[in-house]
Formats: C-alpha cells, structure tokens, sequence
C-alpha cells in the first residue's frame, strides 16, 4: 500500500507535457489519483486505530498483572509477619508465575507501541504528502485548464486567417459591389426613363418658387 501511495506521489509530480501527451484527460487522472490517496489514508487510519486500541488492552492487562504481582509481595509479608510461612511460600510462587505473565505483557505491549509510533509516523507522513499534492493538483489542474483555452483560442486565431476565410470575406465583398452596382444602374434608368411633360413640369415648379421669392421680398421691403 505504501509503495502504491509513492507511486501516485511519482506520477503526480511528473511533468505537465508528459501527463498531456499520456492521457486523454489530465484533470480527471488528477482526480482520480487523489482519490486514491484518500482511499490509502483511509485505510492506515483504520490500522493505526487497531494498533492503538490493541496497544492500550496490553498495556492494561500488562498493568493488572503487575499489580497483582505487588499484592501477591504484600500478602507474602503480611503472612510472614503472621508466622504463617507456608502461606507466604504459596504467595511468593503465585507472584513469580504472575511476574513471568506481567513481563510477557510487558514486552508485548512494548512491541505494540512501537508499531503504533510507526504507523502513527507513516499516517502523518502520507498526509502530508496529500497535503503537498492537493496543492500541487491544483496548480496543475490550472495549467491544464489554461493550456486547453491557449491551445483554443491558437486554433480559432489561426482559422480566422485562413485562405477559406479569406476566400470567403472576398465573395462577400463582390456581393456588396454588386448590389452597389445594379442601385446605381436602377437610379440611371429612372433618370433617363422621364418624359418631357416631366421635365416641363419641373419648370413651372421653378418658376412659381421664384415667383413667390419675389414676392415675399416685396412685401418685406413694404
């Protein structure tokens, strides 16, 4: 599990380019190794809990039958000192079988603290390597994201200069001319298409604006 968690560690810490040109997504193997982590973290946490709570029943039992072996002495003085020698010999033979399981604990209890510290280390060591590489997710998972829009923007800048486009903008452009071009013959056949009634019909127009000009200054000057 271990090895497993170094070599997410690894791939995580590889190299932008590498990444894109190994998968198709970055983004979501990025996700997806953190999942991972997580998953791994979960499962140390599971083992150092049962390492500690194995750890503190040893050290309990390891406790009692101490204390047993401390009462067992006592009892031995006390017959002792009640002349009952017999009694005090068969205390004294429970404290050493007592003694014996008390050191057994003892040493059981000590190879399991010692295993807790170890895992206890290991956790916080794979939690800080996550920590490091949810920041370092992130940055990449930026970068990603802005090669992707670099890479967009590139292609769309470079279709608008293309010879289609270009083609295109011409074609338009022709079109525009042309309709310019059959307005301005529209307008020249309306001019030459007026009769004379019409032209005639404009110069009397003229005449009464004159007239009236003519007029309005003579009453003025009145």
């Amino acid at each position: 599990m271990f090895k497993f968690f170094n070599r997410v560690k690894t791939v995580v810490s590889s190299e932008m380019n590498s990444m894109l040109d190994k998968a198709e997504d970055p983004v979501k193997m990025l996700d997806q190794f953190m999942r991972e982590m997580e998953s791994d973290i979960r499962e140390v946490e599971s083992s150092v809990a049962k390492q500690i709570a194995n750890e503190k029943m040893l050290n309990r039992k390891q406790s009692d039958a101490q204390s047993l072996v401390e009462k067992r002495q006592n009892q031995a003085e006390k017959a002792i000192e009640a002349g009952n020698e017999d009694l005090a010999r068969r205390a004294l033979e429970d404290k050493s079988d007592l003694q014996k399981q008390a050191d057994s604990l003892k040493q059981s209890w000590e190879r399991a603290k010692s295993d807790a510290d170890v895992l206890r280390d290991k956790l916080d060591e794979m939690k800080k390597e996550y920590q490091e590489m949810k920041l370092k997710k992130d940055s990449m998972k930026a970068r990603a994201e802005s090669a992707k829009t670099r890479t967009k923007m590139n292609r769309t800048m470079s279709s608008i200069g293309s010879d289609d486009s270009k083609r295109g903008f011409e074609r338009m452009e022709e079109k525009v001319m042309r309709y310019e071009a059959e307005a301005d013959t529209s307008e020249d056949l309306s001019t030459a298409s007026r009769t004379l009634d019409d032209e005639f019909e404009d110069l009397e127009k003229s005449g009464v604006d004159d007239e009236l000009a003519a007029l309005k200054k003579k009453m003025n000057k009145e």
